[in-house]
């Protein structure tokens, strides 16, 4: 049976302590598996609306009802409101997640300052971003953590090298482009160097993406989703705490419906990760390019390498 990941992001403090509570309850429900990836600092929402100049932005706002879906309270939060503290004011609900079965790991430190400065600040600015949040994890958890997933899908060549010094297993900060049949994990290459953790990329367009889109609305975006389904292959979603856990839960449940009648075995990034062959992954040179839907350039995987491991200078063991 093919593998569905469910892979939950977790931007802001609502999103952690009534969106992802809700998910638990449907996920135990049902009986599937998924990776909770959490912000672990400041929740600054509101500084996201500088973006408004952004291309695609402001339609995006207009398509997906972000004040509905948000909440006014979190849209203020770093302007008007200060920003609280995620990784403090939801650690009880962080552990829950693990208590409960369900895969942990790092979205970021703090999601909009990442989103909007990893690829323009220092190297050490990057470097420091992802040491907070991973003490902060450790200090929530008891234990470190293995597994990462990108605010934003933003990433710079040292946060990839970053990842390794951190101990990561894999990271999913990545996206393909289009449903090619050729795309899945790898290892990915930066202008030829290779980075020390496997990728394992969202392969399916999120609902903000689809929402508003040629007729796309909540009562029928499932269906759309499960059209891209059909073919049976390995697939990771990308959802919301703050979207599939509040106001698009009840697509959330039809897609699990769905998914599971098309035959998918939903579970955790890392049950399919260490379903792999590592010694087999691809090489490929990633790249920063556009997804429908999405404003800002995001990192993607790219063409194969089709040079042998030992080729490759620097190239991890497998």
């Amino acid at each position: 049976m093919p593998h569905l990941c469910l892979k939950v992001d977790v931007d802001t403090l609502r999103g952690t302590l009534e969106g992802v509570p809700r998910l638990i309850e449907l996920f135990r429900r049902e009986n599937v598996g998924a990776t909770f990836l959490f912000s672990m600092g400041p929740d600054h929402t509101g500084r996201a609306l500088k973006r408004i100049f952004r291309p695609g932005f402001l339609a995006k706002v207009r398509r997906t009802s972000v004040r509905s879906n948000y909440g006014l309270k979190t849209l203020l939060y770093g302007t008007l409101l200060p920003g609280p503290d995620i990784g403090k004011r939801g650690a009880d609900v962080m552990r829950a997640t693990r208590d409960a079965g369900f895969e942990c790991g790092i979205h970021c430190w703090d999601h909009v300052v990442w989103q909007d400065g990893v690829m323009h600040k220092p190297d050490a600015w990057a470097r420091r971003q992802m040491q907070r949040a991973h003490e902060r994890y450790e200090k929530v958890f008891g234990e470190p953590a293995l597994t990462c997933g990108a605010a934003g899908w933003q990433m710079s060549r040292e946060a990839l090298r970053e990842q390794g010094r951190l101990g990561y297993r894999y990271a999913t900060d990545s996206r393909v482009d289009g449903p090619q049949r050729d795309v899945g994990p790898f290892w990915p290459l930066v202008r030829g160097e290779a980075m020390p953790v496997p990728q394992v990329p969202t392969t399916l367009p999120t609902l903000d993406e689809l929402l508003g889109v040629d007729d796309c609305t909540a009562e029928n975006v499932h269906l759309r989703l499960l059209q891209a389904t059909v073919a049976p292959r390995d697939h990771v979603f990308t959802l919301h705490a703050e979207l599939e856990g509040l106001a698009l839960f009840p697509v959330m449940e039809r897609l699990l419906t769905g998914w599971r009648d098309q035959g998918y075995t939903l579970c955790t990034t890392e049950l399919y990760f260490s379903s792999l062959d590592l010694a087999t992954l691809p090489f490929c040179e990633v790249r920063w390019g556009s997804v429908a839907g999405r404003s800002g350039d995001l990192f993607m995987q790219g063409p194969r390498y089709l040079a042998s491991a030992s080729a490759l200078s620097g190239a991890p063991a497998p």
